[in-house]
């Protein structure tokens, strides 16, 4: 049975993003594909985002695009008034904005759904889930929830990705890959050791926001003078890029130092049929079956050990892991069974 569903996205990118943006790149994958299970979904996003859904713009054009714009709460809040006027419209409304709609759907009873797409601090989550315990709540990895185990969770609905959007790549070029942020938790220092004492060329693709640039001068840039004839960085890439950067590795490395709630790139490079050398934190046990689409590791020995032995494991087993648990549609079919389960109360 057709729905009417509206997805609710973050304005500071667009949907999907150019370059980086995680939550509107999966907001994007799901918008689609359930507008290809044939239901009548809008998109609310900012208004330079592409979808074959409904567009309903919250403003022209990704917040953090838009050199005029200074604050983005203001925006977001109006998303809310123009998703208040149409809420009569829609079977579920599901928002992917955190917690600040949270009054609005309280007082106008609609059914709706939130996917919380961030770590979960107790001391700043902990009161407004209790506050607003009825409204119910989807995790992106069982991991994510341990800060706040007794909120609302509805289930947990792992990201998929759309099965043509990265092509198999049988044979990888002989580099390591590090595809991500550069900040601090992301730890791309661990790559960058790990691949030196590996012996093996490390390719770094990475974000660095205007917080981080400090972090960045200070502590990888004399890393990547000391190393130059290993490690190449070149910045942010667009999604064709990455299924060169990606398809073409050896292994991504995701040396991760906080409690990662899913990790998009590790699907990303799973889709490729390149395993993965992660940090055990977060999500990363539940995403990777350890020796068979990468290598789950505790330090820098063990993480070198495994890049000497990633040759041995099966790039067709990635691609298939990847085709069986972290699809497009696999994704919107979890979710849709949250929907109906919604709709019946």
């Amino acid at each position: 049975m057709s729905m009417r569903i509206a997805q609710v996205a973050p304005l500071a990118e667009s949907v999907p993003p150019l370059l980086y943006g995680g939550t509107e790149r999966i907001v994007s994958y799901l918008t689609e594909e359930l507008v290809n299970l044939g239901h009548d979904v809008t998109l609310y996003a900012s208004g330079d985002s592409q979808t074959r859904a409904n567009l309903v713009a919250g403003c022209p054009r990704a917040l953090w695009r838009d050199p005029d714009i200074r604050e983005t709460l203001p925006h977001q809040v109006r998303l809310l008034e123009l998703v208040a006027r149409d809420m009569e419209k829609f079977d579920v409304i599901h928002f992917h904005c955190d917690y600040v709609h949270f009054p609005l759907v309280r007082r106008d009873r609609c059914r709706s759904l939130t996917t919380m797409h961030g770590w979960m601090h107790a001391p700043d989550l902990q009161p407004i889930l209790d506050e607003y315990r009825e409204l119910p709540l989807v995790s992106i990895s069982d991991d994510q929830r341990r800060p706040v185990p007794h909120a609302n969770w509805q289930a947990t609905v792992y990201h998929g990705l759309p099965p043509d959007l990265f092509a198999f790549h049988a044979k990888p070029q002989g580099y390591l890959a590090f595809l991500g942020r550069l900040s601090p938790e992301k730890r791309v220092d661990r790559a960058i050791e790990i691949a030196c004492q590996a012996g093996m060329p490390l390719k770094i693709a990475a974000k660095i926001y205007p917080e981080e640039r400090e972090y960045f001068k200070e502590k990888i840039m004399p890393l990547l003078e000391a190393s130059k004839s290993l490690v190449d960085y070149t910045g942010e890439i667009t999604d064709s890029e990455k299924n060169e950067f990606l398809g073409g590795a050896s292994a991504l490395l995701f040396p991760i130092e906080w409690p990662e709630p899913f990790g998009l790139v590790m699907i990303e490079a799973l889709a490729c049929g390149t395993p993965v050398i992660a940090w055990r934190r977060g999500s990363v046990p539940e995403v990777l079956n350890d020796g068979e689409t990468g290598y789950i590791v505790d330090d820098i020995g063990e993480a070198v050990a495994a890049v000497h032995r990633v040759a041995c494991l099966s790039r067709q087993r990635c691609r298939r892991a990847f085709e069986e648990r972290f699809s497009a549609k696999r994704m919107a079919r979890d979710y849709l069974e949250v929907y109906q389960r919604l709709t019946l109360h």
